[in-house]
């Protein structure tokens, strides 16, 4: 008889990869697991559904950031600062400084990538703004598109990867969640510690990117897109928005929970009147509404490691890996980030791939006699393999849809391989040595 965890996750995958929506192919994945193990159907059900309250503290942290996010966008603080980011960006465009605008112009969607995920979380929400009005000053400076792929798509992965804030908060809390779950309890604090060398392993690969392999100029037809608006708020709107970003900050960061983060500064946002008490339902609803796929996935990822654990496969299959690996830790660690790197790149999502792999690489790192610093390495970095290259993740796809608005850039060969090859491969590589040091 196969094992029930691996038929389990093989279901999933190729379900993903043939496109079928991730939490039906997780539901699936997890009753042909649980079936498979010989649990009636019954007896899987039951256990899918007692997985599925594992996920809900992170649905509801994804529910209020995205109503957070949205209640920001409609303060009008973000086209204020993409107003005044083209308005720089343009005036030292025109310039015969051609060197400098295009560093400036990095530097800027670097800068707006990474506060989209940390401090003013409003993740891809910003490329649609500020990604369409300067593609004609990208156009005039002849700047490769790929290298703003894979800028972008840096600064949407690496900080959550790394830094405990916004969505960060949200990611090591799922791998804190998870790993305890799985029988090993770790404290927050150690996971970006832990995180540090695989997230070096990124920077080079962004490093690589802008001054190797896209630093020759490429040439696109100009077609003119956007227009560059004034934007003009009143003081106090700027000033409570601000406000409502610090007093989330540090709500978050005193309770640990981005539940009571977003809901501090939803509850400044409201009170102050930035954000206009009659459309606080329509545009809480609205931001909930966008973050509720995800918040989905994650739910039914748990339900899916519930199952994997009530099968009672996993003991085996971690006795027979280690045998199969013949007791080369080396070798168990490549291949767990290997496995890793699959599941993210087939469901998109590097915050649902923790629950699926936590249940079955915790006990068998533990079994190889890997310490608790490499454990968090090892499964930080096998969920965070594949979101960067994958084509169904929102940080390919958010990118794509900025850079491909007048058709002159393809979302495969201009975005996912180029992200698949500067940040999967230092990925896996840094995560490796990181699993195999610490």
């Amino acid at each position: 008889m196969f094992n029930a965890v691996v038929v389990a996750v093989l279901v999933m995958l190729v379900l993903s990869l043939l496109r079928t929506n991730v939490v039906i192919a997780l539901v699936i994945g997890a009753i042909t697991g649980g079936l498979s193990s010989g649990l009636s159907m019954s007896d899987t059900v039951a256990a899918f559904t007692d997985g599925l309250g594992n996920g809900a503290s992170i649905a509801l942290s994804y529910a209020l950031l995205g109503g957070f996010a949205v209640a920001i966008a409609r303060t009008g603080l973000p086209e204020l600062l993409v107003s005044w980011v083209l308005k720089v960006i343009r005036k030292d465009g025109e310039s015969e400084r051609r060197g400098f605008a295009k560093a400036l112009i990095i530097f800027i969607l670097l800068t707006m990538s990474i506060l989209s995920q940390n401090l003013i979380p409003i993740h891809i929400a910003f490329i649609p703004l500020l990604v369409p009005p300067i593609l004609h000053l990208l156009n005039l400076l002849k700047v490769d598109r790929r290298l703003i792929a894979s800028v972008i798509t840096f600064g949407l992965t690496a900080p959550y990867i790394l830094l405990p804030v916004g969505f960060g908060a949200i990611f090591h809390e799922i791998i804190a969640t998870q790993m305890e779950t799985a029988g090993l309890a770790v404290d927050l604090d150690q996971i970006p510690m832990a995180m540090i060398i695989p997230v070096a392993g990124m920077v080079i690969g962004l490093i690589i990117a802008v001054f190797v392999t896209y630093r020759k100029e490429r040439t696109y037809e100009d077609v003119e897109l956007a227009s560059l608006n004034e934007v003009t708020l009143p003081a106090r709107n700027i000033v409570f928005t601000v406000l409502s970003l610090v007093v989330s900050l540090v709500a978050q960061l005193s309770t640990d929970s981005m539940i009571i983060g977003a809901l501090a500064g939803i509850v400044v946002l409201a009170i102050t009147g930035a954000m206009k008490w009659k459309q606080s339902d329509e545009v809480l609803t609205e931001g909930m509404k966008l973050m509720a796929f995800i918040g989905f996935v994650m739910i039914a990822a748990n339900g899916f490691a519930n199952v994997l654990q009530v099968s009672g496969d996993i003991e085996s299959l971690v006795q027979s890996s280690a045998d199969l690996f013949n007791g080369s830790k080396g070798l168990a660690a490549f291949m767990m980030l290997a496995v890793g790197l699959l599941i993210t790149m087939g469901i998109g999502s590097s915050f649902a791939t923790i629950p699926i792999i936590a249940t079955i690489f915790v006990p068998l790192a533990m079994e190889f006699g890997f310490g608790t610093m490499a454990i968090i390495a090892l499964i930080g970095t096998a969920g965070a393999l594949g979101d960067a290259g994958s084509p169904a993740s929102d940080s390919t796809l958010g990118p794509t849809a900025g850079l491909n608005v007048d058709g002159q850039h393809n979302h495969i060969w201009d975005t996912v391989v180029p992200t698949f090859i500067h940040y999967n491969i230092p990925l896996l590589i840094f995560g490796w040595i990181a699993v195999m040091i610490l």
